[in-house]
């Protein structure tokens, strides 16, 4: 991977894959892929983890979505019968045309989009029962270096996020991350000391295992594992995977950039 690609991630092309994973990174690239694109869902839709939802979302749960995008989960949890949702999306295009969207389809009009970075949440302490983010925290590991030995710049990124989300959360709120994210590259994470939530994960999926994390705050164990610094043991990882569905095989771990 050369600086060049760094500094200058290619534009989306509408029916097409980036080239470089790096376009995640890139507001334009998102504004210009949301104006174009009415819908996709990262990580399977709805159908394949309705179950997890419902053990962990009940009807009179708040709930915020991290990156929204075009996605249809907030309509998904709605139907549930949690309708107190609120979407934020750094793109003003996503949030526009979601809220576009939810109007013409009518019966959500208490969710609420709002544009919002996800690294600075615009939310009193303790405002929700539940955040929910489904491939979002996936994006800042795209130019994350080796994974085992993440770039400082990405943890800082991704702890910028968790304080937030930890913040924002009831006393006794939950936190949900959809993601590739395999256990050893996240638990080191999610496992700082000054947060207080439990960690528990499922998987969903066929061939490849997506994972659920369910972070339940204030319900810490004493015996927790240890945190990034803390940990050093590399188990075994296998970098292929049978299933390459869609986009996703692009937050998997990125083979390119083990050999920068």
């Amino acid at each position: 991977m050369t600086e060049e690609d760094r500094t200058n991630p290619p534009n989306y092309v509408a029916g097409e894959e980036p080239s470089s994973a790096l376009a995640y990174l890139d507001p334009h690239y998102w504004n210009e892929r949301f104006a174009h694109e009415e819908h996709y869902e990262w990580f399977k839709d709805y159908s394949h983890f309705r179950h997890l939802i419902k053990q962990n979302i009940k009807p009179n749960s708040s709930v915020l979505e991290l990156g929204c995008g075009n996605s249809q989960l907030s309509e998904e949890i709605y139907k549930e019968g949690a309708t107190n949702i609120t979407c934020i999306d750094l793109s003003s295009v996503a949030v526009e045309k979601m809220k576009s969207r939810l109007l013409s389809n009518g019966g959500y009009k208490e969710i609420k989009v709002m544009e919002a970075d996800m690294l600075d949440l615009p939310f009193s302490d303790e405002s929700f029962d539940v955040v929910i983010e489904k491939g979002t925290m996936d994006v800042l590991f795209v130019d994350s270096g080796d994974p085992w030995n993440p770039r400082p710049a990405t943890v800082k990124k991704v702890m910028e996020m968790l304080r937030g989300i930890h913040r924002v959360l009831k006393p006794d709120g939950i936190f949900i991350s959809i993601t590739f994210g395999q256990p050893h590259f996240r638990r080191p994470l999610f496992n700082a000391r000054e947060f207080t939530w439990s960690i528990d994960f499922e998987t969903f999926g066929d061939g490849f295992h997506y994972f659920f994390y369910i972070l339940k705050k204030g319900q810490r164990s004493n015996d927790s594992e240890g945190s990034l610094e803390e940990t050093a043991e590399k188990p075994t990882i296998s970098l292929f995977q049978d299933e390459m569905e869609d986009e996703d095989y692009i937050f998997r771990t990125n083979i390119d950039d083990l050999d920068d």
